[in-house]
C-alpha cells in the first residue's frame, strides 16, 4: 500500500501483552502478503479470530468464457443489462483471462452479510451511486467515481444510500430511474492470478515507498478507512454472523459468534483505500502522449489507467486524437464514464470496447480534420490493458454490438479531395481552437 498508517488503540511494541478492559488479551493477528515479507498489517481483535464454524459450500465463481478462439473489436452496451442481485451476488463478469476478471454490477438488493474475497485483491469503480463499505479495518464511503482498493482477505460489506423518492437525482444517476438502478453501479476489476492491485512503481521512491513529484497523485489524495461515531472502528457483539468467503473457485458460508468487525486498533501499510478520479493530474505534452501516461494502478500482467478531462497537445500542428496504433502485446478494454461521445460512431455512457492485441485501431472516419484545434477534452473514461487475450463471457455477448467493427468504414477525409476524386493538396482549414475534442476516436 502507499505508506504507513494507525488507526484505534495498539500496544507500544508489537507482540507484547496488550489486554482487554476486563482483563483478557487481545488477540492480535498479522495479516500480511508474500510469505510475511510484502506490506503487512497488525489487527487486535476482541474475539480469537480463529472461532469459526458452520463451513460450507455455496456457489462456483468460475466464469464461463465463450468464442475464445475469435478476435474481433467488440462493443458491449451496458445499458441493456439488468438490476440483480447484491453488491457481491450481483457481479457479472463480461471479460476476463488467467490473470484479471472484470465484471459489471447494478445491485437490486442489499448485502446481508460481510464478504472476504480470498483469491484477489478488487478495483472496484463507482460510476452512480454513493454508501460505505465497513470493513474489519475501518469505514470507507464512497460517491461517484470513486476507486475502490480492496485487498486480497479483508473482511467488509457494501453498503450503497437510498435514493430519493423525488427523482431529485436522476440526472445524477445518469438519466436512470430509482426502478432501473435502485442503488447505484460499478466496474470491478479483481486479480486471478494472486498478484496485488498497487500504484505503479514507477511513481513511487525505491528509498522510501513515497509518490515521487512527477506521479499524477500522491498520499494526499489516498484517503484510508476512517472510524467516528457513526461508523465506530470495532462493534462487539455476540450473534450468528455470516462471512462469505471467495476461494477455490466457489463461494462459501462461514459462520462466526461474534461480529466479524471486532478489531479495536491496527497498524501497517496493508488496507483498504480510496482514491477519487478526479484527483488524478493528467498529464499532458507538446504532442499527443501514450497510454502509459494515464496509469493510475497496476497487477501482474495488466494495468488500470485513468483518461481525465485535460488540456490537449499544444504544438501548432499537433493533431490531438489518438493516432492509428496496434498494441501488438496487449488487449485494450475502455469503460466510458461521462462526456460527449457523438464524435464516435455507436458509443455512449456506460459503453464497453474491445480492441484484441495487434488488431490497429484508431479515429473513426472524419474525426480527425473535425479535431484540428482543439484544446480540451472533457470525456471520461477508465480503461484496463492485459497481456493476455481476453475472452467474452455469455453475459458478455448478450450485449454485443455485432455492427462495432464496421464503424470504421467509410470516407475518412473527405475534405481532402476535390470533386473528380484527386486528392486536394490545399490544407483545411483550422477550426477555432476553443472547442473540445472526443479523444475517444
Amino acid at each position: 500500500m502507499p505508506y504507513y498508517i494507525k488507526l484505534g488503540s495498539i500496544p507500544r511494541k508489537r507482540h507484547i501483552q496488550f489486554r482487554r478492559p476486563d482483563g483478557a488479551l487481545y488477540s492480535e493477528e498479522v495479516f500480511g502478503t508474500e510469505g510475511f515479507v510484502g506490506p503487512t498489517t497488525t489487527m487486535y481483535h476482541i474475539h480469537p479470530p480463529t472461532q469459526v464454524a458452520g463451513w460450507k459450500t455455496l456457489y462456483s465463481t468460475v466464469p464461463e468464457y465463450v468464442e475464445t478462439s475469435t478476435m474481433r473489436m467488440r462493443h458491449l452496451v451496458s445499458t441493456r443489462m439488468k438490476k440483480h442481485g447484491d453488491p457481491i451476488t450481483g457481479r457479472t463478469v463480461l471479460l476476463g483471462n488467467a490473470d484479471v476478471e472484470m465484471s459489471l454490477c447494478t445491485p437490486a438488493e442489499r448485502m446481508a452479510y460481510h464478504y472476504k474475497n480470498g483469491r484477489g485483491d478488487e478495483c472496484v469503480f463507482i460510476h452512480y451511486g454513493s454508501g460505505t463499505v465497513r470493513t474489519v479495518l475501518g469505514t470507507l464511503r464512497f460517491g461517484p467515481k470513486d476507486y475502490i482498493i480492496i485487498p486480497k482477505g479483508i473482511i467488509y460489506s457494501m453498503t450503497f444510500n437510498d435514493r430519493p423518492d423525488d427523482g431529485s437525482d436522476h440526472e445524477a444517476f445518469g438519466g436512470h430511474t430509482k426502478e432501473d438502478m435502485p442503488y447505484g453501479k460499478f466496474l470491478c476489476f479483481e486479480t486471478a492470478n494472486g498478484s496485488h492491485i498497487a500504484p505503479p512503481p514507477r511513481y513511487l521512491s525505491r528509498k522510501t515507498s513515497q509518490f515521487l513529484e512527477h506521479a499524477p497523485y500522491c498520499e494526499r489524495d489516498i484517503v484510508p478507512p476512517r472510524a467516528d461515531e457513526k461508523h465506530p472502528l470495532y462493534t462487539d457483539e455476540d450473534g450468528s454472523f455470516e462471512v462469505r468467503i471467495k476461494a477455490r473457485g466457489c463461494v462459501h458460508t462461514y459462520m462466526y459468534d461474534y461480529h466479524p468487525c471486532d478489531i479495536v486498533g491496527w497498524d501497517g501499510c496493508y488496507y483498504p483505500y480510496i482514491f477519487n478520479i478526479d484527483d488524478f493530474s493528467p498529464i499532458t505534452g507538446k504532442l499527443h502522449m501514450p497510454p502509459p501516461i494515464h496509469q493510475t494502478f497496476e497487477g501482474r500482467n495488466f494495468v488500470i489507467c485513468s483518461f481525465c478531462p485535460r488540456m490537449l497537445d499544444y504544438h501548432p500542428e499537433a493533431v490531438p486524437v489518438p493516432y492509428n496504433h496496434s498494441n501488438l502485446d496487449s488487449d485494450e478494454v475502455l469503460y466510458y464514464v461521462e462526456g460527449n461521445y457523438k464524435a464516435r460512431k455507436g458509443i455512449e455512457i456506460g459503453s464497453i470496447s474491445l480492441h484484441p492485441q495487434g488488431i490497429p485501431h484508431g479515429p473513426h472516419p472524419g474525426t480527425i480534420e473535425k479535431a484540428l484545434g482543439a484544446t480540451y477534452t472533457g470525456e471520461l473514461a477508465v480503461m484496463c490493458d492485459t497481456f493476455a487475450p481476453l475472452y467474452p463471457t455469455k453475459a458478455a455477448l448478450e450485449i454485443d454490438d455485432a455492427k462495432y467493427p464496421a464503424s470504421w468504414e467509410g470516407d475518412h477525409f473527405p475534405q481532402a479531395h476535390s470533386p473528380n476524386g484527386r486528392p486536394n493538396r490545399t490544407p483545411a482549414a483550422v477550426p477555432d481552437s476553443a472547442r473540445t475534442a472526443n479523444t475517444w476516436d
